[in-house]
């Protein structure tokens, strides 16, 4: 995506949030056969039971769809799914994020069909404790201070990460700014992926216009289904104009 310019979209589901069927079907109709789509499956305190039922529920009405798992610990794998996110939280310095559950769930990923994604994950300072913030026992990147968010992003591309996911936290008062997503964006070839805190289209085509190449939208598109909608809408626009330039 980086290669080409286009935007990307990334629904994050939350098994724990007790999505109904009905919503979830709603959400994956809405989708409909939009490429670059996928759909995140995780969360801080996801049960394995809960992350089945989701997975399966999603293969079975949208099987062009890739599901990629967003796991917080090594209990958060199922082979059901396409891909994983194998995340080191570098922002923070609690081992068992930076390398602990890695190690943990390396064996189990090497037996499994899962397409393996190393990612960096970045946590910063969304306005408020957010989930991630109180599970991992980590400090938030300051908002407001885009080279010490460079440097974080460079150790990792530089430790071999080949995705950045830049986060602001589940229901983030704010999201990450736009002047640390263009520092990271301009410096680094990694695909962004960018979410928190982003609860309207001006707030997606501001992360896009940043750096951003897929834009992650969790809470806001369960409050607000139609949000979605006019997201799926932008970026196939967006990226139709690539195409005709």
């Amino acid at each position: 995506m980086r290669r080409t310019g286009k935007k990307g979209v990334a629904c994050l589901i939350d098994p724990d949030d007790r999505w109904l069927e009905s919503e979830l079907e709603c959400l994956l109709r809405v989708a409909g056969t939009f490429s670059p789509l996928f759909i995140l499956v995780g969360g801080s305190l996801v049960q394995q039971q809960n992350l089945n039922g989701v997975v399966d529920r999603i293969k079975c009405v949208s099987v062009h769809l890739p599901v990629l798992l967003f796991p917080g610990s090594v209990l958060q794998l199922t082979d059901n799914a396409d891909g994983v996110l194998y995340i080191s939280l570098i922002s923070g310095r609690n081992p068992d994020l930076l390398i602990g559950q890695h190690v943990l769930a390396a064996p189990l990923l090497a037996k499994s069909d899962l397409e393996v994604l190393p990612t960096g994950y970045l946590l910063f300072d969304g306005g408020k404790i957010s989930s991630v913030h109180y599970m991992s026992q980590s400090v938030p990147l300051p908002n407001d201070k885009p080279e010490l968010a460079l440097a974080t992003a460079m150790a990792g591309h530089f430790l071999g990460l080949q995705f950045l996911y830049l986060e602001a936290g589940s229901g983030a008062a704010r999201p990450v700014s736009t002047s640390v997503i263009e520092a990271i964006s301009f410096h680094l070839p990694c695909p962004l992926l960018v979410g928190g805190g982003i609860d309207s289209l001006a707030k997606v085509k501001a992360a896009w216009k940043a750096g951003a190449d897929v834009v992650v939208l969790g809470n806001s598109i369960k409050k607000n289904p139609d949000l979605l909608a006019e997201v799926l809408h932008s970026a196939e626009a967006y990226n139709l104009s690539l195409n005709v330039n």
